[in-house]
């Protein structure tokens, strides 16, 4: 499975994760994004995305580790990847056929947003 983290750059970017190698996913509170935390399993893939003035795919990641033991606040660890070589605006997505109808354009608040691997894939490039 692979999914999208929304970051914001001046809190906490792709650089300050590539910085730092791993780190926990955590302050998410939306209870749709909280669920697709939960949902989450090592391994998984993740496109991290910044927010903000950027709205561009920035890097990945993946999954180390899920602590779903408290439902309301799941505890996910996540590994360093590369940047990706295509950082995709918001408005490239919003135009690719591939996003009709996901979360990501349609529930443009939420923070994890589950893409296809055809969304990974283009994203990733």
């Amino acid at each position: 499975m692979s999914y999208l983290l929304k970051t914001e750059p001046s809190v906490y970017s792709m650089d300050d994760l590539t910085r730092d190698g791993e780190t926990v996913w955590d302050g998410v509170t939306a209870p749709a994004a909280v669920k697709f935390l939960r949902g989450m399993k090592p391994g998984d893939k993740l496109v991290i995305y910044h927010t903000g003035d950027e709205k561009t795919a920035r890097g990945l990641a993946k999954v180390v580790s899920v602590d779903a033991s408290d439902p309301k606040v799941p505890v996910v660890r996540i590994k360093a990847g590369r940047p990706v070589k295509t950082p995709h605006t918001l408005a490239e997505i919003k135009a690719n056929s591939l996003f009709a109808g996901s979360p990501l354009v349609n529930q443009a608040r939420l923070s994890v947003v589950p893409l296809t691997d055809a969304q990974y894939a283009w994203l990733a490039e």
